[in-house]
């Protein structure tokens, strides 16, 4: 065991966060905390690092056990450069090495079997702690976070921010504590450094606790989900996708046995009743009595189903052509990067990049907030743009949330403002709140709110899912999926691109916007196939296409017999994938596979691919086939 904490208690002055939390690490163990905003992930990890204290239970940690935490590494000089503060890390081995190396130069004279032992002994030790290449290690991982060789000579000061917390995580890793605590790893980050952090957490060779709001990344790392809900902590084995399944069936079966429970109970009270005033009976009756009194009491749990329910609806149609982007220069002093696409109604695309590239400028070229440094951009008829940014969203006002989003819209009354604020879960007084007083999730929310009842046809987001915890994303990407405008949005989190992204603009030094949905996109990338893609139609619009020439006999004849050749083909690649698709259902009843949820999941995968290459094969030949019938 590396650690153990139970029956915990906390609370903030009379607001009670955990009541009779628990958790338990062993091994290398990768545990992801989840629950909504403020139910306490923070101040468990908090209260497991020694940072808070607690009211009541136990926390157990063995001195052998080392923890590490984002927080607790801190850089006391940032006069230092990036090279001394890592290299911080490794002080031990460079002792080491030093020791290592007078020990060489005893051996030049000194050739005797303890001298040879004494040298043996360091250089295993050596080896062991990785001492041959740490340096690859350290610049490896440094790399990785988006940065260049050239940063390690910089001084830490010369950084942002946001800079020298990943550079802190860097740092953090490097030192592999026994236990790692990570809160919000992927703020930050851009989506090559986070799926490099999946693959570097999922490797690593101890316990990992981790809070996060990123569901992909939950499921590609962790091997247990601990959920606290209520001030309570429960385990599941296994991936969020199989915690969120697990949590369903254990509610469903919780509330059977409850039933089941309440019957017996209600039994026992009708026969304690019945007999506990006839004396032939009044021990049975006794007995019963304190059967109940030690029975374990089963609690009826319900699901916390309390999310936002948005709908989001434009006011007017607006025209077809909501935007074209014609080589359009964008920055601040100097140009980040230019871009050319065109974008049509109930598009949606979704804009990704490292950071730093320009992402969110882009956004403000667009909407007005900057001028452009070059290049042109012009918007449809009637395109009424809906704006939202993380600058707007950490609104600081002394108003009222009501009073806020009643200045928005004068002409609502006052029981449509209560509504839309109740359904972004501001109810009774908590509409009378300063925005002052609000939470990040709170403002966030309160943006949306604001964004809902504009009524906008084309809404432009910047990270639209920052500050908002699981049930609320899932619940935001549900009303934008019924949206009947357009999207144009710039979000770092995987599983909201992959639901909503129907087309994706890479900006770079060559920004390119790709007629595949975020999913196709990266299947694309992984094989290495995006450059034999097309980019999407750029530039001032659509062009009108050239009238083709009249066709000989001759040339009639050539595509006739193409077309009958590739319908031949097509034939027998639906055959193929026919035959494929069967050996795949069968897999589905094989041990490895249903005794192995992930397995089973990438199989199901596998079969729903499988299905939709028929579907377009089919499409194929049957449009072939009527183009031959045409010219029989």
């Amino acid at each position: 065991m590396k650690l153990q904490v139970s029956n915990l208690y906390k609370s903030f002055g009379a607001h009670d966060i955990l009541q009779g939390a628990s958790l338990q690490v062993k091994g290398t163990e990768k545990i992801g905390l989840v629950g909504r905003n403020g139910c306490g992930k923070t101040t468990l990890l908090n209260i497991i690092s020694g940072q808070e204290d607690f009211e009541k239970g136990e926390r157990i940690i063995p001195n052998a056990t080392r923890i590490g935490t984002l927080s607790q590494t801190v850089f006391n000089d940032k006069t230092i450069t990036v090279k001394e503060a890592l290299e911080k890390v490794f002080e031990p081995l460079k002792v080491l090495e030093k020791e290592l190396e007078k020990q060489a130069m005893i051996l030049g004279e000194d050739h005797s079997e303890k001298q040879l032992e004494k040298y043996d002994r360091l250089q295993n030790q050596f080896e062991t702690l990785g001492g041959y290449d740490y340096e690859h290690e350290m610049k490896s991982v440094f790399f990785h976070f988006g940065f260049e060789e050239k940063d390690l000579d910089k001084r830490l000061d010369e950084f942002s921010s946001g800079q020298q917390t990943r550079i802190a995580l860097v740092r953090l890793l490097l030192e592999k504590p026994d236990v790692l605590l990570l809160d919000e790893p992927t703020n930050h980050l851009d989506l090559d450094s986070i799926e490099w952090l999946e693959s570097y957490i999922s490797r690593y060779p101890s316990a990992v606790i981790l809070v996060s709001h990123d569901r992909m990344f939950l499921d590609h790392v962790c091997d247990e989900i601990v959920e606290i809900e209520h001030g309570k902590t429960m385990r599941y084995p296994g991936s969020y996708t199989h915690y969120v399944k697990a949590k369903e069936e254990w509610i469903e079966k919780n509330h059977e046995a409850y039933l089941r429970q309440q019957d017996e109970i209600h039994h026992m009270e009708e026969l304690i009743e019945k007999f506990r005033y006839k004396k032939s009976k009044a021990a049975f009756a006794q007995s019963k009595i304190k059967y109940l009194e030690r029975m374990d009491r089963i609690e009826d749990v319900k699901a916390d189903n309390s999310v936002i329910k948005a709908t989001f609806t434009s006011g007017r149609k607006g025209g077809n052509r909501v935007l074209e982007v014609d080589n359009l220069v964008f920055g601040y002093d100097k140009p980040l990067s230019k871009v050319s696409f065109n974008l049509f109604r109930q598009n949606r695309v979704g804009i990704i990049g490292p950071n730093g590239i320009g992402k969110s400028t882009l956004l403000k070229t667009l909407t007005g907030q900057l001028p452009s440094l070059g290049g042109q951009y012009d918007f449809g008829h009637q395109i009424d743009i809906g704006y939202f940014d993380q600058e707007t969203a950490a609104m600081h006002s002394t108003k009222t949330v009501i009073d806020t989003l009643w200045d928005d819209q004068p002409d609502s009354t006052q029981t449509q403002i209560r509504n839309v604020l109740a359904a972004f879960l501001f109810t009774k007084d908590e509409v009378f709140k300063e925005v002052n007083d609000l939470s990040g999730g709170e403002k966030v929310s309160l943006s949306l709110a604001r964004l809902m009842m504009a009524h906008d046809n084309l809404l432009i987001l910047d990270e639209p899912t920052n500050h908002l915890d699981i049930p609320a994303k899932e619940a935001l990407e549900k009303a934008l999926q019924n949206y009947d405008g357009t999207l144009l949005f710039v979000s770092h989190d995987r599983m909201f691109l992959s639901k909503m992204a129907d087309k994706v603009l890479v900006v770079g030094p060559e920004s390119k916007m790709y007629d595949l949905s975020y999913n196709e996109y990266t299947e694309k990338k992984k094989a290495g196939a995006l450059n034999q893609i097309e980019a999407a139609p750029a530039g001032r619009g659509r062009q009108m296409k050239k009238p083709e020439p009249e066709k000989t006999s001759a040339m009639l004849r050539q595509e006739k017999n193409q077309l009958t050749n590739r319908c031949a083909k097509l034939e027998e690649l639906l055959a193929k994938a026919e035959e494929d698709l069967e050996t795949l259902r069968d897999l589905r009843y094989e041990p490895e596979y249903y005794q192995d949820y992930r397995k089973m999941d990438e199989l199901e995968a596998k079969i729903d691919d499988k299905h939709n290459e028929i579907a377009n094969l089919t499409k194929e030949w049957e449009e072939k086939m009527t183009r031959l019938e045409e010219m029989s």
